[in-house]
């Protein structure tokens, strides 16, 4: 069966190790109950991660950033008991491509092509264009937790098989999940990015303390090189946040995409959507100058963290970036006692500002069993190379060893 012609919510795969399940394909998060959705993605405000909720992912595919043109077809993966509650759920896109995932496969692909394979369509298990660490197997507490976890990962095994799919790809999820699918037939990768952490600070001040007196200094030479040429910072958040702010920030976002990635994978009706679905959520971090806004940020507002999503300036000034992107987010983290600040993939320079190295997961499922071994050969590899650079660089961080 083609796995495209599983069009319908009614579309169910029947598991052969639990035959009494049936795990259903939602074509569009709408076809899923919204309430429902989050109580398996975020039971807990005190965690709550903005984008697996039912909200940023209706508005990715209401904005059409995902469908079918964008090569992310949405088939969620959606488990009811006997009742037709939603116990279970996973962000599921049919993919034509390797685009906007931020764990980069393309060379197992063109080596699958070369050897005469077929590498595409693969099923992902994301969240589009986000490189965020959270939850991706999303089970309803009181359910079956684990036992729901196992099907939902057999399940995506299974609608690759039915749909003749060459893999099964789950990314940035939380490290004891992936360990869990290793035990199911996964090989788990290891990424890198660079998080903030509060160690309980009562202010940036109290921050910087704990800094080397090198790095101290730099960080206060930044700042004040930022707000240089009559600079200001303003903030807005929430319901405070018009159409005008989305429109200054969609410049922004099409500045650093048109010159980092080629072609913006969001349009200016996503962050309209965004806005209306989850103002609470939304933080934008400007500079402003001679009452302009030059430059700007995204940032959700999670249950323990701050997540950096986009930046961009029409004018280029010393430090500015760094300014509205690390800065202001500790400054915010702090002031409202979030633990942690997550400032999006890749970047070693963030180290030197307080970012500190950690690991990333993700699972990866291949049918060719000859794939699969190359694969396998590649991410030991890989992963030794990781975790000792991670360490190297853990040690080149900016903190006084003695508060290390």
């Amino acid at each position: 069966m083609e796995l495209h012609r599983l069009g319908t919510y009614s579309a169910a795969v029947k598991m052969p190790t639990s035959p009494d399940t049936a795990v259903k394909l939602a074509p569009s998060i709408a076809a899923v109950d919204a309430a429902e959705w989050d109580a398996c993605a975020n039971p807990d405000p005190a965690t709550f991660n903005p984008f697996v909720s039912h909200a940023f992912l209706k508005a990715l595919e209401e904005s059409h950033a995902v469908g079918t043109r964008s090569g992310w077809l949405p088939r969620h993966l959606v488990i009811e008991d006997e009742t037709g509650s939603i116990t279970a759920a996973a962000p599921a896109y049919l993919k034509s491509h390797s685009q906007g995932e931020y764990v980069f496969d393309h060379g197992w692909a063109d080596a699958y092509a070369q050897a005469g394979g077929r590498y595409y369509p693969k099923l992902q298990i994301s969240v589009p264009f986000t490189p965020v660490p959270g939850p991706r197997l999303l089970v309803k507490p009181g359910a079956k937790s684990y036992s729901d976890e196992q099907i939902l990962a057999a399940a995506a095994i299974e609608v690759a098989r039915l749909g003749g799919l060459s893999s099964v790809h789950l990314t940035f999820l939380d490290r004891d999940v992936a360990a869990r699918l290793r035990a199911l037939g996964f090989l788990t990768r290891i990424g890198q990015q660079f998080h903030w952490q509060n160690q309980g600070y009562g202010s940036f001040d109290d921050f910087l303390g704990t800094l080397a007196s090198r790095k101290r200094k730099g960080i206060r030479k930044e700042r004040q090189a930022a707000l240089a040429h009559g600079i200001e910072i303003e903030r807005v958040a929430g319901r405070a946040i018009g159409e005008a702010h989305w429109d200054a920030m969609y410049a922004f976002y099409m500045d650093t995409g048109n010159r980092k990635w080629g072609r913006p994978y969001l349009n200016r009706t996503f962050f309209s959507l965004l806005g209306q679905a989850m103002p609470e959520r939304c933080l934008l971090v400007f500079a402003k100058r001679h009452g302009s806004y030059i430059a700007g940020a995204l940032n959700l507002i999670g249950g323990d963290c701050l997540y950096g999503r986009y930046w961009g300036a029409i004018e280029h000034h010393p430090a500015l970036h760094f300014e509205v992107c690390y800065y202001q987010a500790i400054e915010y983290a702090i002031e409202h006692r979030l633990p942690r600040v997550e400032a999006g993939a890749q970047g070693e320079h963030k180290l030197a500002r307080g970012y500190l190295p950690v690991e990333t997961y993700s699972a990866h499922w291949l049918a060719d069993p000859a794939l699969e071994r190359a694969v396998e050969r590649f991410l030991n590899q890989e992963r030794q190379a990781v975790t000792r650079f991670n360490a190297d660089l853990t040690e080149m961080g900016p903190y006084r060893k003695d508060e290390a």
